[in-house]
C-alpha cells in the first residue's frame, strides 16, 4: 500500500517563511536589509530598541528560515537577504494568495 503524502515540500517551505516573517522586528530586519547589501548585528541592536539577545533570536528564526544569510567577520557578523530564497518565500506567498 502506498503512503499519501498530505503536506507537500512546497506547503513546508511556505511555512517556514511565513513563520519567520511573523513578527514585525523580523519584518522590519528584512525591509532595512532588502534596502542595503548588508548589515552588521551591531549596527541592528544601535537602531532597533531590543535587548542584544533578543535581536540575535530574531535573526536566528531569519536564518533558519534561509531568507537571510550571515557572515563571520570577528568580531561581528555580517548580515545580508539570501536573494534566492528571498525571491522564493515572495513567489510562495504570491501564489497562496491568489488561490
Amino acid at each position: 500500500m502506498q503512503e499519501v503524502v498530505i503536506i507537500s515540500n512546497q506547503q513546508k517551505k511556505l511555512a517556514r517563511y511565513a513563520k519567520a516573517l511573523s513578527h514585525p522586528v523580523r519584518v522590519y530586519v528584512l525591509e532595512l536589509l532588502s534596502k542595503q547589501a548588508c548589515c552588521y548585528s551591531g549596527d541592528l541592536s544601535e537602531i532597533l530598541p531590543i535587548a542584544k539577545s533578543t535581536l540575535s533570536q530574531h535573526l536566528k528564526e531569519l536564518k533558519n528560515a534561509g531568507l537571510i544569510q550571515g557572515e563571520i567577520e570577528t568580531p561581528r557578523v555580517k548580515y545580508c537577504v539570501n536573494k534566492e530564497n528571498w525571491e522564493e518565500a515572495r513567489s510562495l506567498l504570491s501564489s497562496f494568495f491568489e488561490k
